[in-house]
Formats: structure tokens, sequence, C-alpha cells
């Protein structure tokens, strides 16, 4: 029994998008399936994630803050200047309704992806700098994500700046802290190296139910708005994401980085902690005292969940596009 759990874990973090995408499909065509997951839940799961993180970080991993903090310090400001910035720019470009800006302001604006370690190991990238630049952006989005969205979302629309950063220790800091505690008291104990090795699948299966609630939650409107509500959300993440990689790998060139630091910059940048961004436009802008005065305010999860499902997707393809190229090269 334990073999094949294990198994179904393994296949779980190997082939996370199918699954993310197949959890959003379910949940358009049976609702009743992720109707659940919404509010407090959302939050919780989205608590269990961060947790599954913080369960991966070492003593090891903090030493490595301080011995290239330059570095790391480059890659969060890059982090926070480059995603936001390019986010808010395209809402322009593109006109969008202030919801739907909100909705890829809020990715822009949060931490570097949870999925971004793995994403910079099959690049053959700097892991421990991925690391370090996960850790840091984290640390740091209680404080730069309700600033950074208070300042370029629309004014028409009520930014709480202060629910969002509690909102953000809680769900975040938190469980990441309580992570790595356990990991730290408990790490050298052979059951819970078993348990870490899990961690993944765990991770894969909360934002598989983060992405099917929020699917329900804007199933209406997409019936409503039709197919081409979807592909302009899809051009804008599109966009957003590889602008993110581009830009990302070309602050690594600028400051003469090695060629992993190049990949693992542009994924850090790039993929963004979009499981975030759903909960925090869930529950501070398509919550249900805003959708009843604004009924258009859900549409601001719409982003967040493409995105969740999408930079999964691409970080991927990224990933192999880099380990592709240097098989061809040692040819």
């Amino acid at each position: 029994m334990f073999k094949i759990v294990r198994a179904f874990c393994h296949v779980l973090s190997s082939y996370a998008s199918p699954f993310v995408i197949a959890s959003a499909i379910v949940a358009f065509f049976l609702p009743i399936a992720f109707g659940w997951v919404h509010g407090n839940v959302s939050s919780v799961i989205l608590g269990i994630i961060m947790l599954s993180m913080g369960l991966t970080l070492s003593v090891e991993d903090f030493r490595i803050l301080f011995r290239r903090p330059l570095d790391i310090l480059l890659g969060a400001a890059a982090q926070y200047t480059i995603m936001p910035l390019v986010a808010f720019t395209l809402t322009k470009v593109f006109g969008l309704d202030p919801y739907l800006a909100v909705g890829i302001i809020l990715v822009g604006c949060c931490p570097g992806g949870v999925s971004s370690n793995i994403m910079s190991f099959l690049a053959k990238g700097d892991v421990a700098y991925s690391v370090g630049m996960t850790t840091v952006s984290t640390l740091l989005a209680p404080i730069m994500t309700p600033l950074l969205v208070l300042w370029l979302a629309d004014t028409s629309i009520n930014v709480n700046a202060i629910g969002m950063f509690l909102n953000i220790l809680y769900v975040t800091i938190l469980p990441v802290t309580i992570g790595f505690l356990l990991n730290y008291f408990l790490g050298k104990r052979p059951i819970f190296k078993e348990i870490q090795a899990d961690m993944p699948a765990v991770s894969v299966i909360g934002l598989m139910l983060i992405v099917g609630g929020v699917v329900v939650t804007v199933r209406p409107q997409l019936l409503t708005n039709g197919i081409g509500l979807i592909f302009l959300v899809l051009a804008v993440v599109f966009c957003h994401n590889a602008l993110g990689y581009i830009l990302g790998y070309s602050v690594g060139r600028l400051f003469k980085f090695s060629t992993a630091k190049k990949r693992t910059i542009a994924i850090e940048v790039g993929v963004q902690n979009a499981g975030m961004a759903t909960v925090l436009a869930a529950g501070f802008f398509a919550n249900p005292e805003n959708v009843a005065a604004h009924p258009e305010a859900v549409l601001c999860v719409v982003p967040c969940a493409l995105s969740c499902a999408y930079h999964s997707i691409s970080g991927t393809v990224l990933a192999n596009y880099f380990g592709w190229r240097d098989k061809k090269s040692s040819v």
C-alpha cells in the first residue's frame, strides 16, 4: 500500500500541470466537486502548501542567504519590480476591466512560486540560489505585496492593504516558519524524510483544489462572457509570464551571472505564487460582500486561476528546453 501511495505522489509531482488543468476542467463541468473550496478553506489549503515549502528549508538554506546576500537581494528586487510593473503595463495595453486588472496585478505582486525550485533543478540551474530567492521573496511578501497592489491598482477599487498584510502573515509566513522548525528538530528522522519526499505531491493537490474552487466561483462569469474572456486573459497571462522570463534572464546577463544562475533568475522572476494571488483575490476582492455590490468583482480571480495552471506548464517547458539545449551542445 505504501509503495502505491509513493508511486502516486511521484506521478503527481512529475506531472503537476496536467493535474491542475484537469481539476479546472472537472470544476467547470462538475462544480459540486469543488464547490466547498472557498473562503477560509482556500486559506487553509494555501497554508498547507506553504507548510510543505517550509519543511524543505534547512539552516544551510539560510546560511546561503548570508553568503550571497547581494545576488539574492538583486533577485528579489527584480522579482518585485519587473513583474508588478509588467502587469500594470499590460492592463493598460489590453485595456482591461479594473477587476481583471487587479487580478493580473496581484499575480505580479506575489512572491516566487514554490514550484520554481523544482523547475530550476530540471533546468540545471542554481538550486541553492533558487531556494534563497523564493525564501526572501516569500518573507518580504507581507509588506511588498499589499503595498504594490495598493500603489498599482485602480483607485476606484478599495484595497485592504492591512488585511492583506495580516492574511499573508497567517497563511504564508507562519506555516513556512512551522515547517522550517519541524525540519530543524525532526529532519534527521527517517520517517520525516519520507514525509518530505511526498510534500511536492501535497502542494500539487492543494493547487488543484484552489484552482478548482476558483473555477467554480468564476463559472457564471465564464458562461456569460464566453470564450472571448478566456482568450483575452490567456493572452495577458502569456505576455506577463514570457516577459518575466525574458527580463529575468536579461538581468542575469546584465550582472554577468553564470548560465545556471541566469536560468534560475529567469524562472524565479517568471513563475509567481499564483496560488497566493488566487486566495487573496477571492478573499479581498471577490468576497461575497464585494460581489453583491459589484458583480464584476468576481473577474479578478480569473487571471490568478489561469496563471496557476499556465505558470506550471510554461516553467516546466522552459526547464525542459534548457535541458534539451545542454544535451544538444554536449553532442
